[in-house]
């Protein structure tokens, strides 16, 4: 039976704490149990059982340049005498146990004063004392509770995100206005001949025009605004026929009022704005958690240590590191300029450029590009480029990242720019044919045409469609960006993936021991050496060997970086690293660690890349889709992959970021509609090249590049659903423009013969409206059960 830590809920896999009647996967989870008894915090596991947060115990956590003066004051928000704010990214915080603990911090650590968190942006902000507890110890300690603070080089241009309430005012105004309006215009309706009524009935028609004033000039705008772009770019989107309606159906309003016509058809104007400002909140839903457009600044830390001529050490800002300038950068720590390598041995891990997770060696003399992250030793470096003109910094310059969306192609302003036409040509023609037979009629047919043929249901159908599927998407780990981003999904053709990390597990890998047999006395010995590397393969292989973790000493260990080590344990001597390094022949398509006892040859690990679960049922769900695998690694895996992909399928290795985008480009020169799927910077090129960018992040503290979509990589086998269900919601749209067009049809016909007053088409348009909005929540509700759980 699997057992699972009681702090963080992961299954317990070889080291088995027990403490206080509980089971924990390690001593990090266990130390955070014991600070949260000590403080009489224990509610915690009360609020959501396994809760807590895996503390992250790798030698990464090197926060001292925090209290540099010039780095603590861009990184804290404000800081006075003793006391100073500071917000930090913390993109782990996933329940309300989250919540509770970070809002009660200052009940473990006396010098915090308060801390707020905030859920939505994955944020808390801690008011502490800086003279007692400094800004390193306070990110020291939220990443030993199991809640590291993210702190790059974005968080330095402390941009303030704000929330534009403009759209919500323009809703209240317009909702105001209906609500009272329906009010003042009910003694119109229900006439009667009220004496009182028939008294007062030209101040509520006053009422009515000034309540009407500010719902056409001001909630109204965004439509003037967007039907003035669409004609500048030569283009009749869904806006000009509104804006049409809009105005006749104020001025006929006007009209009717100073004659005394009649009450005019205000309150139907400020319910029709009203609705199609709600529809335009919904479709403007987006998760405020999640960034769709990062780029290295989020990559990159916020600081380096500088060294001058006579060793002495200095934190400072990336922003400020030139040309010449020397930097120390120490293990797993990420390289963030192009550089030289002065002083010691490189083994520098390139992933998040090229794609390729083995690392390549340095030596003094040698080039490092930036977004490489050195394993081992302490390096010394000479900054050759400024950060913003390193090479994996040039790929946002490329045309790709500079590409923005107008919307004015989208199926809605397609449809409109023929109906538009259609509908001023029906006009002018029913104009001219009432003049010449009755002059007062023909204003009551022509106001009556184009109250009637206002697209408002055509206009709604979209936003509340799309709306409701960005929510259904969004409950199953598939959030997308906008809904312009859903309408482009169920026009592709053709998906590219990238290998490592999107269709294969980030954190695991097949390993499998070739060689003669290894006695568990050796093993213990050798997985004692394994110990003490700090090599990710080595890493790797000491949770891999299943045998009891033994403590003995070693004796004249060396390690060479990016190679191997040696050592004496237990009187027998074992040397483990790279063929080359051991003198053994090796292949180039493998990634394989040797072994060797006494200078015999033992045997070695290999090490395959662990293909996501059900990747063979995915694509051939797929078949329908042309299928490209891109890859930075060798072409080691390529019979692996042709037996799992459709015949047709084409694959690329070797693959770096420039080559990837130019890949998707000329993809997309061949008319095809591509989406890709990467989950690294070594992806972000090809992810905004492409009509559709999905990012795929396993964890909520994963880096995402720019992208339309993010997704998490445990539903990438839904991946056909998704695609499916975005073309459901076209069928949806399609269906109601239908709908809302026969609505139109029949209505014109009653307008152009002088059937139809102005009055009943006033009352027509908004429950044509109503009717499109409902049948866009059942229908959307109907699909997304198809495919999900909701």
């Amino acid at each position: 039976m699997q057992e699972n830590c009681f702090h963080c809920g992961q299954p317990i896999e070889k080291e088995r704490i027990t403490f206080d009647d509980h089971l924990f996967c390690c001593n990090g989870c266990k130390s955070v149990f014991e600070i949260l008894n000590i403080h009489d915090l224990d509610n915690f596991y009360e609020l959501n059982k396994n809760a807590g947060i895996k503390p992250n115990s790798d030698n990464t956590t090197q926060f001292e340049y925090l209290d540099t003066p010039e780095i603590f004051n861009t990184v804290v928000d404000f800081s006075e005498g003793e006391t100073s704010l500071v917000t930090f990214e913390i993109p782990v915080i996933h329940c309300s146990s989250c919540i509770w603990l970070l809002e009660s911090l200052q009940n473990i650590n006396s010098n915090i004063k308060y801390s707020q968190v905030n859920f939505t942006r994955k944020t808390v902000q801690v008011s502490f004392n800086h003279l007692e507890l400094p800004l390193s110890e306070l990110a020291t300690f939220l990443s030993n509770l199991g809640y590291k603070p993210v702190i790059n080089l974005e968080s330095s241009d402390k941009t303030e995100v704000t929330l534009d309430k403009t759209l919500i005012i323009k809703l209240a105004i317009a909702g105001f206005a209906f609500g009272n309006g329906m009010f003042f215009t009910f003694p119109e309706y229900i006439g009667g001949g009220d004496f009182w009524m028939e008294r007062y009935k030209y101040l509520f028609r006053f009422l009515m025009v000034l309540l009407s004033i500010p719902v056409v000039f001001y909630s109204a705008s965004d439509y003037f605004k967007s039907a003035w772009f669409g004609l500048k770019n030569k283009t009749i989107n869904i806006d000009v026929p509104i804006v049409l309606g809009i105005l006749v159906l104020f001025l006929r309003s006007l009209y009717e009022v100073l004659t005394d016509y009649g009450a005019g058809y205000f309150d139907t104007l400020c319910g029709l704005l009203f609705f199609m400002l709600a529809g335009k909140l919904f479709q403007r839903r987006t998760y405020s958690a999640l960034s769709y457009d990062r780029d290295y600044k989020s990559f990159y830390p916020i600081a380096v240590t500088k060294i001058d001529f006579n060793g002495a050490q200095e934190n400072i800002l990336l922003s400020e590191l030139k040309v010449g300038d020397r930097i120390m950068v120490r293990n797993q720590e990420i390289i963030p300029v192009d550089c030289i390598l002065i002083k010691g041995d490189g083994n520098v891990d390139n992933s998040f450029i090229t794609g390729e997770s083995a690392t390549i060696t340095k030596q003094p003399g040698d080039k490092i590009f930036a977004g490489g992250k050195q394993s081992g030793a302490i390096l010394e470096l000479e900054v050759i480029k400024n950060v913003d003109q390193s090479y994996l910094t040039q790929l946002w310059n490329k045309e790709a990242f500079k590409k923005t969306e107008t919307g004015l192609d989208t199926l809605t302003n397609t449809i409109s720019k023929y109906f538009t036409i259609g509908i001023l040509t029906i006009t002018i023609i029913s104009g001219i044919y009432w003049y010449q037979i009755d002059f007062d009629k023909m204003f009551q047919v022509v106001s009556a045409i184009l109250i009637i043929a206002c697209p408002c249901a055509l206009a709604l159908s979209a936003p509340f469609t799309f709306g409701h599927i960005m929510r259904i998407m969004g409950r199953n780990k598939f959030y997308v960006k906008d809904t312009l981003t859903i309408e482009k999904l169920s026009k592709i053709e053709t998906l590219v993936f990238d290998k490592t990390g999107t269709i294969t597990e980030n954190k695991k890998s097949n390993i499998k021991y070739i060689g003669t047999e290894i006695y568990e006395f050796d093993l213990q010995n050798i997985k004692t050496l394994l110990k003490n590397s700090n090599h990710p393969l080595s890493k790797t292989l000491y949770d891999f060997v299943d045998i009891a973790d033994g403590y003995f000493p070693i004796e004249n260990f060396v390690e060479t970086a990016g190679k191997g080590y040696s050592g004496v344990v237990r009187g027998k001597n074992y040397t483990i690293g790279s063929a080359k390094f051991l003198g053994e022949e090796a292949s180039n398509l493998e990634t394989a660690v040797y072994i060797k006892k006494e200078n015999e040859f033992l045997g070695k690990y290999t090490f395959k890349n662990e293909y996501r679960i059900g990747l063979q049922e995915l694509f051939k769900k797929l078949e329908k889709y042309t299928i490209h695998i891109l890859s930075g690694d060798n072409a080691s895996e390529e019979e692996k992959l042709r037996s799992i992909l459709p015949k047709d399928s084409q694959l690329a290795f070797n693959q770096s970021p420039e080559d990837k985008l130019k890949f998707v480009e000329v993809l997309q020169n061949s008319t095809e509609k591509v989406a890709m799927m990467g989950d690294g910077l070594n992806d972000a090129g090809a992810l905004k090249q492409s009509n559709v960018g999905i990012a795929i992040s396993d964890d909520g503290n994963s880096f995402t590049p720019a992208s339309d979509v993010i997704m998490n990589g445990d539903q990438l086998k839904y991946l056909p659903d998704f695609l499916k269900l975005s073309k459901d919601a076209m069928r949806i749209v399609k269906f109601t423009f239908a709908v809302s067009l026969m609505y139109n049809v029949i209505g014109l016909g009653f307008a152009v013969t002088g059937h139809l007053s102005p009055l009943v088409a006033a009352i027509l348009m908004p429950a044509s409206s109503i009717s499109v909005v409902i049948f866009t929540s059942v229908a959307t509700f109907v699909s997304g059960k198809k495919y999900f759980k909701q």
